[in-house]
């Protein structure tokens, strides 16, 4: 029997309408990121902590240079938003981090929490159309912490319920103890496997955890996806099929992220998402980290943003338009797709105020 189409509450299809551009597709900025930019300042210096107003002078940046190309930036409470939000283009959907980057590595597993004082209220209040979470999670860590990192999302699903704003939601497999490869880098894990990936997307998919919009990775290492065009590579059905079953298991839109892939590889990825109805990308490092590594020639920063990462996004962004998906036409939502319900004067009579009650 086939699922009841899926249905959005008034305040997560406007924050999602916001996310996206005109024709509902995602073309999404991470300015986010807090290790891979503190960990290089801090070297440069050689001290144990970056300075802030290095950090947030590159974030503001990132948002003064890329925001044109942008439908949305995501922008982290420690940096980003209070040093760039005064340079913030309003018409831009406005995304804020909620987990914590320094997560608890056990034996088992990896838990995640919430950046201090901080909370999904305080995104909706400031301003935020969606809220966004990273979890790590390994379908086979301890049974203790799978049963940890379900509850937290749950948790940040049931708050973003209560608010009425979109949870878009990024999982990232890790190594665990037993694992060869061993990083606590923001970095793909080279070894990943695909079931781990597709696992976890699987079980992050059920009602339960409310998510609005997926935030991916490739269920195959970067540098091994082949693109949909190029003919000749011998694997591209094969990866094509993993791309399907992602896309299959999300049952609602979703959007690749970049996970510090090269410029080619992430588009590659893209060709595979959109063929398997992505509808569009939230990435960060593979538009601007060739422009980070002048850091700290500020010009030379602004320079590399200007001539290489705008160029790219132009680029990402004409694949996007081409051939992914818009959020509002995706199967989930029915053949009317998402829309308000209900279009009449009887909404304000059963919308319920954020206590639950209409």
């Amino acid at each position: 029997m086939p699922a009841a189409p899926l249905s959005l509450t008034p305040g997560k299809l406007w924050g999602l309408r916001r996310l996206a551009d005109a024709s509902g597709r995602f073309k999404m900025t991470a300015v986010d990121q807090r290790p891979p930019i503190k960990t290089p300042i801090k070297a440069h210096y050689g001290t144990d902590e970056a300075p802030w107003a290095d950090v947030a002078g590159f974030k503001r940046l990132l948002v003064e240079e890329l925001q044109g190309e942008s439908s949305a930036l995501l922008l982290d409470p420690h940096f980003a938003y209070p040093h760039a939000v005064s340079a913030f283009d309003p018409a831009k959907g406005l995304i804020l981090t909620l987990e914590d980057s320094l997560f608890t590595e056990t034996h088992g597993g990896r838990l995640s929490s919430d950046i201090d004082d901080w909370s999904v209220e305080k995104i909706k209040r400031i301003g935020g159309d969606a809220v966004k979470v990273l979890a790590w999670y390994r379908p086979d860590a301890d049974a203790s912490v799978v049963a940890a990192q379900k509850d937290y999302v749950q948790r940040i699903g049931a708050a973003c319920a209560r608010f009425d704003i979109p949870f878009v939601f990024e999982l990232l497999v890790y190594p665990l103890a037993s694992d060869a490869e061993q990083t606590r880098d923001y970095v793909e894990m080279a070894s990943k496997r695909a079931d781990h990936v597709l696992q976890s997307v699987e079980t992050f998919a059920a009602p339960d955890y409310g998510v609005d919009l997926f935030k991916l990775e490739s269920p195959v290492p970067a540098d091994a996806v082949p693109g949909t065009d190029d003919e000749t590579a011998e694997t591209a059905g094969e990866v094509q099929a993993l791309f399907d079953d992602l896309g299959r298991l999300a049952g609602r839109p979703w959007v690749m992220l970049s996970a510090g892939a090269g410029k080619d590889a992430f588009r590659k990825i893209l060709t595979h998402a959109y063929a398997a109805g992505a509808s569009g990308y939230l990435a960060g490092r593979a538009i601007w980290l060739d422009a980070f590594r002048a850091f700290p020639d500020w010009e030379a920063m602004r320079a590399g943003l200007k001539t290489d990462s705008v160029p790219y996004m132009r680029d990402l962004n004409a694949l996007t338009d081409a051939r992914a998906i818009p959020f509002l036409a995706h199967p989930a939502f029915g053949p009317d797709g998402a829309r308000l319900t209900p279009a009449d004067a009887s909404l304000r009579h059963v919308y319920p105020d954020f206590g639950g009650t209409p």
